[in-house]
Parts: structure tokens; C-alpha cells; sequence
């Protein structure tokens, strides 16, 4: 693994790569990366950098993200099926129908979206700004929020806008429950639970914060030291343990786990930079599209009529 990392290194350095790792990559991806973060954190960053070859460990959606906001840039996806149930709920035709039921609806999709729905929204979110964009939408509209029905629900007891929510959710999340919770403080007296807030609204009604992924590191360094369960993908608690090696770091459960995030592992991006290749490839008038919605986030929400 020693070796593999080292060839990862000299390669990247000759072809000039940055390589970009999510926060539920396994360790070994984490710690090979120039950057660890969430899915739009890593794609601004890497429409930042002068690096002309991006190599994105994640899931298809977030290698995407970064096409559109990197046009320029190549952009490899070292294991092309790795992809996202939760995006995959809904397509650009279901997405239309609703819609056409909803006239004159602002449409809000979650970052965690193929290309194909961002194209056809009016504006993008994240966990961490959701709830800052869905209120400063005008009071007068209806709002379509897809695909996350947990992330929506969590953002009207925010805000108290209702929504009209996708039925979508991430399988990982969805499977972490309040009974999870409840047996992790028994065995951890006093912890802190921070949880995502892709999990159901029973399980973030037990929790002290509800943070997105960087909002937790965020938390944690804050806090520096103590015990904190918690309520995401595994994957973070590599990232959290290295940052914060005084602190206490327990998993809401061991089923916590995106095998889609798990697909990629050192040989893989090791052969990306060999044969640069796959590749994220974009028609640019969808691109354009979907560029839109992001942007309009970025810039902090939807111009005044």
C-alpha cells in the first residue's frame, strides 16, 4: 500500500493532478488526497486550482459537480459505477411532471443530483446552506425540494416553509435509527451525538447538533476533546480521529456504510492517472444548464424579480 501511495504521488506530480478525496472514502484515499471535504467544497476548490487534471474520489454526482464548475479541466472518476442511490431517485421526466403540477414552483435540488436534474432546477443546495437558501426564497412561491426527503423535512422544521418533497432518501442515512441512538449513549454516557441531517427526522430529534459532513469537523475542532457519537457514514471518522486525537469518535452503528463510496481504492486511482481515464465527459449545453442553479447558490440565492 506504501509502494502504491508513492507511485500515486510521482505520478501525480507528472501530469500535474490534484487529487480530491470525500470525506467517506476509505482511509487509504483520505490520506493519498490533496484535499478531504464534501462534494461542493471539493468541486470549488478544484475550479480554484491551476492543476489542469482533476481526479475525483467519490461518487458520480460529485465528479460531475466539478466538471461544471471546471469545464476546462479533465476530470477522472476512478471508478466509473461508483454512483449515488439517493440521485439516482429521480430523473429529469419525473422531476418535469412535478413540475408541471406545480407551475410557477421554485425548484431546489439537493447537490447530491445528476447533471440531468440540476439542469432542469432553479437553484442547488447543500446540507450546510439549505437552510439559509430555502428562506430567502420569496414567501409567494411554492418550493420543489428533490430528491431528499430527510434533508427537506429537517430544512421546514428550520425554517417553517413548507415543501413539496421528493420521496427520495440515502439508503445509509435512512437505515440509521432512533433505537441506533438510544443504544450508543447507554454504552457512551454523556456523548454528544452530531448527525447528518440525511437521517430521519425520529433519529435528528435525538441529537445535540445536525450538521452537515464539514459542519462536524467544524464542531469537533471547535470542541477539541470529548466523546462524540456519530450519525453518517463511516468514512468521516478517519478524518475526524486524525484531526482530533483527543476526542472520542463512536459510530451511530456498523451498518453506516456506502458501499458506492467504498468502490475506490489505491490501484484504482493509481490507473486513472496511468491512462487518464474515465473520464467525466459533459454535452456543454446540459452543462451550461446545470452550471446555473449551482452558481445561483454560490452567489447566495435566487436575484429579486
Amino acid at each position: 500500500m506504501v509502494s502504491l501511495a508513492k507511485k500515486i504521488q510521482g505520478l501525480k506530480e507528472r501530469r500535474d493532478a490534484v487529487i480530491l478525496a470525500h470525506n467517506y472514502q476509505n482511509p487509504e484515499i483520505q490520506d493519498i488526497a490533496d484535499f478531504v471535504g464534501d462534494s461542493l467544497e471539493l468541486a470549488v476548490k478544484a475550479a480554484e486550482e491551476e492543476n489542469g487534471l482533476l481526479v475525483f474520489c467519490g461518487v458520480r454526482f460529485m465528479a460531475e459537480t466539478a466538471k461544471i464548475l471546471s469545464p476546462r479541466k479533465r476530470v477522472l472518476l476512478p471508478v466509473a459505477r461508483a454512483g449515488c442511490p439517493m440521485a439516482d431517485m429521480i430523473g429529469p421526466e419525473e422531476l418535469r411532471a412535478l413540475q408541471e403540477r406545480h407551475p410557477g414552483a421554485v425548484t431546489v435540488c439537493y447537490v447530491n443530483s445528476t447533471v440531468q436534474v440540476k439542469a432542469k432546477s432553479d437553484i442547488t443546495v447543500t446540507s450546510a446552506n439549505a437552510v439559509r437558501i430555502i428562506s430567502a426564497l420569496p414567501r409567494d412561491r411554492e418550493i420543489i425540494f428533490v430528491p431528499d426527503r430527510n434533508l427537506g423535512a429537517w430544512v421546514e422544521k428550520e425554517t417553517g416553509r413548507r415543501m413539496i418533497l421528493h420521496p427520495g432518501c440515502c439508503p445509509v442515512h435512512q437505515g440509521m435509527g432512533p433505537d441506533d441512538i438510544r443504544a450508543r449513549l447507554r454504552e457512551n454516557p454523556g456523548a454528544v451525538v452530531i448527525a447528518h441531517p440525511e437521517c430521519p427526522p425520529e433519529t435528528l430529534a435525538l441529537a445535540d447538533r445536525v450538521l452537515s459532513t464539514g459542519g462536524m469537523c467544524d464542531f469537533v475542532r471547535s470542541a477539541g476533546e470529548g466523546t462524540f457519537i456519530v450519525a453518517t457514514e463511516m468514512g468521516i471518522i478517519h478524518r475526524l480521529a486524525r484531526e482530533n486525537p483527543r476526542a472520542k469518535f463512536v459510530p451511530v452503528t456498523s451498518r453506516a456504510v456506502c458501499a458506492d463510496m467504498k468502490l475506490t481504492a489505491l490501484e484504482d486511482v493509481l490507473a486513472a492517472l496511468e491512462n487518464l481515464e474515465p473520464e467525466i465527459i459533459l454535452d456543454e449545453d446540459l452543462r451550461h444548464r446545470a452550471e446555473l442553479p449551482i452558481r445561483r447558490m454560490l452567489a447566495g440565492g435566487i436575484p429579486a424579480a
